[in-house]
């Protein structure tokens, strides 16, 4: 039996905060500079396009609603876009999968969103974070079951969450209940509320990615962004702004399924990758001694219920007639279907 094996790259770096178009150009340079390290997987960091709204946590909502809302609207990627079109092309041109971090616009809305791209530039999943964290709710929607999906790749079985996601037990365990193989753990940066939310910091968060590596018996990617000082002085008017919102923060790590560490860290103020050696025949050893979905759960006791259902803000229910034009504003991805490109394939297993 061979087992996939390859390097992956974890991004720790800082977007052109705001600019949609010049963090694409970042983006491209870090996507060539892995590949040609010779990675055949690289992951962003959580929001990286076009950039984390660290606003939402210095302010009152009417104090940063007329100075970002609507910047921060315009320079969100919507998919099938020419700067869509842009990544697609690189992931293409540098033979490499893609796990991009973004603020996705779809209508009148924004969502937390990850892109998995495969090497030839097709789409794998576009996913959206099932419920934003605290404040981000006042900039982002949800997403709904049909994104806790874990996808076949020619790397293996691919997943992926956001931020504190990975505090959410249950969201969790319906991915290792899907046999992840590699997971993308998303995050932004660790450099809020310093010495004041210790559950905000480093330690917490570098500690949810490597549980999730051993809990889940998968290797685990995790990139972090970092905070510029363009950034601190776009956002931080005053010396109390300043003191919530530090630079640096960047905490990328990748963790094999028994939670080592596969890399040595980049100083947190530092920008560039890290890199880990993958090979998914590891993975089986780590659960012969403990798989959570597997022989090492009891079903009979407890049971996880998944709905994997889009939810659909809208249902049409008129009836289809061969003689009825085609209505070709659905040639775009409508709101009542689902935005996955291609269907996950679930493993057998016991009833979850």
């Amino acid at each position: 039996m061979n087992h996939p094996q390859f390097k992956a790259a974890a991004v720790q770096a800082a977007p052109v905060f705001l600019d949609l178009d010049k963090t694409i150009d970042k983006s491209i340079a870090l996507i060539a500079e892995a590949a040609r390290n010779g990675a055949e997987l690289i992951a962003f960091p959580e929001t990286w396009l076009p950039g984390y709204p660290w606003y939402a946590w210095l302010d009152a909502p009417a104090m940063w609603l007329p100075q970002f809302t609507q910047r921060y609207f315009d320079n969100s990627l919507e998919y099938g876009t020419p700067q869509a079109e842009r990544i697609s092309k690189a992931a293409k041109e540098n033979n490499i999968m893609v796990s991009m971090g973004l603020s996705e616009r779809s209508g009148g809305s924004l969502y937390i969103a990850q892109w998995f791209i495969d090497s030839d530039g097709e789409t794998i999943s576009q996913r959206r974070k099932l419920k934003p964290t605290h404040v981000e709710r006042t900039i982002f929607g949800e997403g709904d079951g049909g994104d806790l999906g874990v996808w076949d790749t020619r790397l293996g079985r691919l997943g992926g969450l956001c931020c504190w996601e990975h505090l959410q037990p249950l969201s969790k365990y319906s991915l290792y209940a899907q046999n992840e193989q590699v997971h993308v753990a998303a995050w932004p940066s660790f450099s809020l509320y310093e010495g004041g939310a210790y559950a905000l910091g480093p330690e917490v968060n570098t500690s949810a990615s490597r549980i999730y590596a051993v809990e889940g018996q998968c290797f685990v990617v995790a990139p972090c962004a970092t905070v510029s000082q363009e950034m601190v002085d776009e956002m931080c008017t005053t010396d109390l702004q300043k003191a919530l919102l530090k630079t640096g923060g960047g905490y990328a790590r990748i963790f094999g399924p028994d939670g080592q560490q596969l890399h040595e860290s980049l100083p947190t103020g530092e920008e560039g990758l890290v890199f880990g050696e993958i090979d998914l025949g590891l993975i089986s050893v780590a659960k012969a001694v403990a798989d959570p979905a597997g022989h090492y759960s009891r079903p009979d006791v407890t049971q996880l219920v998944l709905n994997r259902s889009p939810r659909r803000a809208v249902v049409d229910t008129a009836p289809q007639t061969e003689s009825a034009q085609p209505d070709t504003r659905q040639e775009t991805t409508p709101v009542s279907e689902p935005r996955d490109v291609v269907e996950p394939a679930l493993p057998a297993m016991a009833e979850l």
